[in-house]
């Protein structure tokens, strides 16, 4: 039975993810994973947070760019490029066979959960990965140059353009996975890992109605800082908070989840904030540079949450 259910999105969440799925079998952990920054490019769908989380698990992850899967090669891209194509997102002719297959089997009629179970299974991967919804979410980055499609301004303009907020396009007619309905009244824990809670987290939370099942889950929701001595490790959230006048702290990462919260894990250098939030802290070393990195992160909060009740 499944006892734990992590939220992920991006680099960052999959690394503590593979913790996680070091520890806890299949049949005790599941994922739901971020689609808003998925779109629709060159003719395929793509789903960068699926994807990053999928490689990670399989170890397949490409361990020099961060992303993508490893012993890739280019030969499309530099192709399309001759031809004078956008080439501004890299997709490796490796890479390629997934997004090909998941593109087929959504226009064959199949949701993109059961892509995902599908590529997940084909790939070995004994834990499951579901997607926050079957329905379209599209993160859209208001800047002050103007409104940006979420991979425009990530990967396109590297985050250059100074963020305003943000929107999500379709959230209101999504709806949560149904395959995640039925674990909520029986986990032990809800694990937020460090992914950015504006861009990746949120997209989840404002689907209509799962703020509030999580809330009522008599599991202890607990989130793990994406923010370190005032810098993110990995991506612009920290980038993001200051264009948005907001401190870049983890005390302001907990206070932007609220009242969903029951503790938060602080990293060592923001050990000065221990016990000076409204919920309970735990400090850890939060940034995950080795496998045993990931493990020690991963066990120091599945222990933190045996420590809480609701």
């Amino acid at each position: 039975m499944i006892r734990y259910l992590a939220i992920t999105g991006g680099v960052g969440g999959a690394k503590l993810g593979l913790g996680l799925a070091r520890i806890l079998k299949g049949s005790e952990l599941a994922f739901v994973v971020n689609t808003g920054d998925d779109f629709e490019h060159l003719g395929w769908h793509i789903s960068p947070d699926i994807d990053t989380l999928t490689y990670t698990l399989s170890e397949l992850a490409n361990p020099v760019l961060g992303w993508g899967r490893e012993d890739e090669t280019w030969s499309f891209m530099e192709t399309l490029e001759e031809f004078g194509g956008e080439s501004w997102f890299r997709l490796g002719d490796r890479d390629l066979a997934l997004h090909t297959l998941r593109t087929e089997m959504l226009r064959n009629g199949a949701t993109l959960t059961q892509a995902t179970a599908h590529i997940t299974t084909q790939l070995g991967i004994e834990h499951r990965i579901y997607p926050m919804s079957d329905q379209p979410v599209r993160t859209t980055v208001n800047t002050v140059e103007g409104p940006l499609a979420f991979q425009h301004y990530f990967v396109r303009d590297r985050c250059r353009p100074s963020v305003t907020g943000f929107e999500f396009v379709g959230i209101a007619d999504a709806q949560l996975n149904p395959k995640l309905e039925g674990l909520l009244d029986s986990l032990d824990a809800i694990i937020i890992c460090p992914s950015n809670p504006f861009v990746s987290v949120d997209p989840l939370l404002k689907i209509p109605g799962v703020r509030q099942a999580l809330k009522a889950s008599p599991a202890p929701v607990i989130a793990v800082s994406p923010i370190v001595g005032g810098k993110a490790i990995k991506g612009p959230t920290a980038k993001m908070m200051r264009e948005l006048n907001v401190p870049a702290t983890a005390a302001e990462v907990a206070g932007h989840y609220g009242d969903l919260l029951d503790g938060f894990v602080l990293d060592e250098q923001d050990a000065a904030l221990h016990n000076t939030l409204a919920i309970p802290t735990v400090v850890a070393q939060t940034v995950m540079v080795t496998l045993q990195d990931r493990i020690d992160l991963a066990q120091g909060t599945l222990d933190f949450a045996h420590t809480l009740n609701r």
